[in-house]
Formats: C-alpha cells, sequence, structure tokens
C-alpha cells in the first residue's frame, strides 16, 4: 500500500518589543529612550527559531512606519510554502538579518545555539569593550568609575555631544591614572565633527593615546572621509560609512577609495553574518582591521552576534556589550563579568514568544 505524506511547511508569525532603556542612552544623534525590535518566529517539526530586527531610529535604512507591513508580508509567504531564503528585499539590512539568524536557528536546534564552540558550552568568554554613554560630565565621570570597577581595560566612549573641551578633560581625567597600556579608549563622534574642525579636533585626541574614533564626520563625503584617513594622526574606523552596503564591488570600493584603518561590522546594518563575513574577508585582502558591534539588540539578537563572533577568533575587544541597558530585556545566558561577555548554563526566559 502506498503510504502519502503529508508536506510539511514551515509555520511564521512576528512580534513587535519594545525596549526600555534603564538610563537614556546619548549619541550625537540624540537621546535614546526606547529601542522597537520585530521578531520573525519560524517553526518547523516542533522546533523554533527567532531571529530579530533591530530598528535604531535615524540610522537604520528601513523606515519603521511600514515594518508591520513588511513581516506581515514575509510571514504569509513562509506560511504559503515560499523558501525564506528565497524572498527578496530591498534595502531592508536588519529584516535580512532577522530571516538570516531565525533560519540558523531553527536549523541548529531551535535553542540558541546557532554557533557550537567554546564560547556556548561555558568555556570561553570574548573579551569586549565598555561602552559609555554622552552625557553630563558628571554623569560620563560615573559611567567611567563603573566600567574600570567592572575589570574593562578597554571603553569606549561617545564624544561630539556635550562641549567637547569638556570631553577632553574627561579623557584626561582618565589618562592621569591609566597610561594607554592600562586601558585603551576608543572613541565614536557618529558622525558629529564637521568636515571643517575634525582634523583639528583627531590631532588633540591623539595626544591622549586614544586607540581610535569611529566615523568622525557624516557618511557620504567620501573626498573628505578620504583626505581625512589620509592625513589623520588618530586611526579611524568606519562606522555609518558601510551600513546597507551589499554587493562586494561596493564594499572594496569604499575600502579601497576611503583607506580606512579599521571597519566596524553591526551585522543588523550590514545586512546580516553572511555580509559581515564578506566585508571581513575585504578587510583582510586589503589589511584593513575591524571588529564586530552590536546595535542595542535585545538579547535575542545579541546572542546570535556573539556566538558568531567567537568563532572569528580576533583578538581585540569586541562591542558587544549592550544587553544590560534595557530594562525589559529577554532574560538570557550571557553575562558579563571582568570586561569580557560570557554564555553561562543559565536558561532562557522565553514568556514573551509563549503566546
Amino acid at each position: 500500500m502506498l503510504l502519502l505524506v503529508q508536506p510539511f511547511f514551515m509555520k511564521a508569525k512576528f512580534l513587535k518589543h519594545t525596549l526600555q532603556f534603564k538610563t537614556p542612552g546619548g549619541t550625537s544623534r540624540g537621546i535614546l529612550k526606547t529601542k522597537t525590535s520585530w521578531f520573525l518566529i519560524l517553526e518547523n517539526d516542533n522546533q523554533v527559531g527567532i531571529g530579530e530586527c533591530s530598528i535604531i531610529e535615524g540610522l537604520n535604512p528601513e523606515p519603521t512606519g511600514v515594518l508591520d507591513q513588511t513581516f506581515q508580508e514575509i510571514i504569509n509567504k513562509i506560511n504559503n510554502g515560499v523558501d525564506a531564503d528565497q524572498i527578496q528585499l530591498g534595502n531592508s539590512p536588519s529584516v535580512r538579518f532577522a530571516i538570516e539568524m531565525a533560519l540558523l536557528d531553527l536549523r541548529s536546534g531551535g535553542q540558541r545555539r546557532l554557533f557550537d564552540s567554546d564560547f556556548v558550552n561555558h568555556h570561553a568568554g570574548i573579551k569586549i569593550n565598555g561602552l559609555v554613554w554622552m552625557g553630563s560630565r558628571s554623569y560620563m565621570q560615573e559611567q567611567i568609575k563603573q566600567k574600570l570597577d567592572q575589570g574593562f581595560d578597554c571603553i569606549k566612549l561617545k564624544v561630539a555631544a556635550i562641549n567637547f573641551e569638556e570631553e577632553l578633560d574627561l579623557i584626561k581625567s582618565i589618562r592621569k591614572e591609566f597610561d594607554a597600556k592600562t586601558i585603551e579608549i576608543r572613541v565614536d563622534a557618529n558622525g558629529g565633527f564637521t568636515v571643517k574642525d575634525a582634523l583639528d579636533k583627531l590631532k588633540r585626541l591623539s595626544d591622549l593615546d586614544i586607540h581610535s574614533i569611529e566615523q568622525p564626520i557624516k557618511p557620504n563625503q567620501f573626498e573628505d572621509m578620504a583626505r581625512l584617513t589620509e592625513v589623520s594622526p588618530l586611526p579611524i574606523a568606519l562606522d555609518e560609512e558601510v551600513i546597507g552596503l551589499r554587493n562586494l564591488e561596493n564594499k572594496l570600493a569604499i575600502i579601497t577609495q576611503l583607506q580606512p584603518q579599521y571597519v566596524i561590522l553591526k551585522p543588523s546594518l550590514v545586512g546580516g553574518i553572511k555580509e559581515a563575513n564578506e566585508w571581513i574577508e575585504a578587510c583582510e585582502e586589503n589589511g584593513i582591521g575591524w571588529w564586530v558591534t552590536s546595535a542595542l539588540e535585545s538579547n535575542i539578537g545579541l546572542n546570535a552576534i556573539a556566538q558568531w563572533t567567537y568563532t572569528l577568533h580576533s583578538k581585540l575587544p569586541q562591542g558587544l556589550g549592550t544587553g544590560q541597558l534595557f530594562t525589559n530585556n529577554i532574560s538570557s545566558p550571557l553575562k558579563i563579568k571582568d570586561g569580557a561577555l560570557y554564555h553561562s548554563d543559565e536558561a532562557w526566559d522565553m514568556q514573551l514568544f509563549s503566546n
């Protein structure tokens, strides 16, 4: 007797969740109090894969007003038998990463263990930088002290929001106690310097033994950025400059034309892990340094990024310390200790996704 097997189609749904900052986070683009994520949930044979689309207003190319519709269209296609890998998207790097993450999770067993390694098996950590947000002088001093007390030997300061002289004084106060061999200092301007004043500010920062500066001027000013990377006494790391660039030709053009010392890779903003790996290959072929940074994802996205990052075996501190910023994050095994991120044996709290 011929047995007819009913084909099983993957099921999909999405969930929107607004994360609340414990303390508002200051950047040169403004103050962040909340941040919304969209979660793509895929189910197949009683296994569940979850992917996160993390959106930062004013930074992501995706317009947030259409994301509910975008995810509804995606789940309609998947629920009607369209392969999630084959769904066509425009310039939507965070949406692409959500699909990629959900599929990786599902295919690895649906337990948030996307990459098997010593990290996910609780044997090793990832060295990370401690992030200091913009704010008043006293608030930034408080954060700096907290990061040093927590054992960080690499800190990253957001600059270009308060008075530049005050920002320099803050860094000088660190350098009075800790030299560059003891504490590595990175700064991130988020494009907050003008073309006219950028070089002077970079020179003054370089006198304080700064490791590097991320995106000193706004992106898409190619000639100005190329001149800046050529003459700057301070290593420059491109960040916003690489958001949303997809094909290898465009990536190589940015690297070869601008010749940065580093490239910052945020999977949510470059289109996911596959796209980030392509950036890494292009950087290494051209002698450009790189490191990975999260983009204010919940612990779902941070977990995926951290597990992948560990497999890269970079010796530089990574920018993965954002999981403790929110009051209503998803409780996870991710823990920070002595300036490193670890994956503990604690269980996930998946109550948010149980409905």
